[in-house]
This record gives structure tokens, sequence and C-alpha cells, in this order.
């Protein structure tokens, strides 16, 4: 009796060692995994079906690229309208000269690289306040943004006028593409800031800012 109870655990234990192990007899066979597309072959990007994640150092940039945007600081190149109400001698069109001031009637420089257009309108009406006008009312706003510039393996690299909501592929398509030997997923981007400039790299769907550069790199194979 004892002999026969160990002859059904044993049989039972081979009968469930073979469910688990018994190969695939049925059904269409698992289809090849896809061949490398011409993108991939010729500029070493992902193949078809294949999304990689970012590398530590393209998150890092994504997160900061992801950021609310800090208030626009002006600096040389960006031109600024500026009217002081019921004043039409002062209400004008200024640009910010490569010293980063403006330059008005009766109050002369005033210094406006690193300041907001709200923080300007307060120190000219300041200066107007001293001595010319008793309440002066002014607003400020960027009537043309400075430049960007882009290198490296584009068409036609160098400044061009910068475009609103421009992102880098904007960039790139503004300087008539990329050129055969570029890497196309990934751009860097040097940001000026009062503190200093600031080194980006992400895809090409990264914001733009006036005064950027953008560079894109050559592919090595």
């Amino acid at each position: 009796m004892r002999l026969a109870r160990s002859l059904v655990v044993i049989l039972a234990a081979l009968a469930t060692s073979g469910c688990m192990t018994t190969p695939r007899l049925f059904g269409p066979p698992a289809p090849p995994p896809p061949p490398p597309s011409v993108d991939a072959v010729v500029y070493g990007g992902p193949g078809p079906g294949v999304v990689p994640g970012p590398s530590p150092a393209v998150a890092a940039a994504l997160v900061k690229a992801d950021d609310p945007d800090p208030p626009y600081t002006l600096d040389s190149g960006d031109r600024l309208r500026v009217v002081v109400y019921g004043q039409d001698g002062l209400t004008n069109t200024y640009a910010v000269d490569a010293s980063g001031r403006i330059t008005m009637p009766l109050i002369g420089a005033v210094p406006a690289r690193g300041r907001t257009t709200a923080d300007l309108s307060r120190v000219i009406a300041a200066r107007l306040r001293d001595g010319y006008l008793r309440e002066p009312h002014v607003a400020v706003e960027v009537d043309t943004y400075r430049p960007f510039f882009i290198l490296g393996e584009v068409s036609f690299p160098g400044q061009y006028p910068f475009v609103a909501h421009m992102t880098a592929e904007t960039a790139v398509a503004i300087a008539g593409g990329f050129t055969p030997r570029a890497y196309r997923y990934e751009v860097e981007i040097t940001r000026p800031t009062p503190q200093g400039p600031v080194r980006l790299k992400g895809p090409t769907m990264m914001p733009v800012r006036p005064g950027d550069t953008v560079a894109i790199s050559e592919r090595w194979f």
C-alpha cells in the first residue's frame, strides 16, 4: 500500500514537471525581430519599435527644460517699446546697446541688462519722478527680441531673428536643415543667464529662447 502511494506521488511530480517544461508544439512560431531601420544604420538612431530611455544627462536637461519659464530678462540686441503716458516726446522704441543700456531723453542712459520689463519700467518712472514729471506712468514691452545663434551641422549656421515659441527643431529648419553628417537625436543649447551661461542637452523639441546658441553635433558613424 505504501509502495503504491509512493508511486502515485512520484508520477504526479513527473507529470507536473513535464507540464512546466514541455515545449510549445502548436501555434505559429514567434516572429523574428524587425531589421534595423535606415536611420538606425545611417544616423545611429533607434530602430523600429525601440524607445530607449534618456541618459542621465539628457533626463536632467529635460527636467530643466520643463521647468516653468523664469521672467524674461533683457540684454543687448533687444528692442523695447517704452510708453510714457501723456508724453509723446518720451514714448519711443529704444535698443538695448552693447553696454546693456537704453538711452532716453531727459534721463539719459538707463541700465536694462538683467532686468525684466516690469523692473525697467519702475526704474524709468523713478528717474522721471526725480525732477521731471510729477506722477509718470511708464510701460515697457519687448518690440523685437534679440537673435539666436545656431552652429555645427546645419546648412547655414549663423545668427537669425528669434521667432516666438521656437524649439531647436524650428531653429534647424530656419538654418536650412541638417547636413548629411548631423546627429539628429540630440542638441546642445547654451543659454545666457544673469548667473552665467548654462548648457543644456536634450531632444530637438527643447525650447529655444532669445540669445540662445544651438549646437548640432556631427555623428561619428
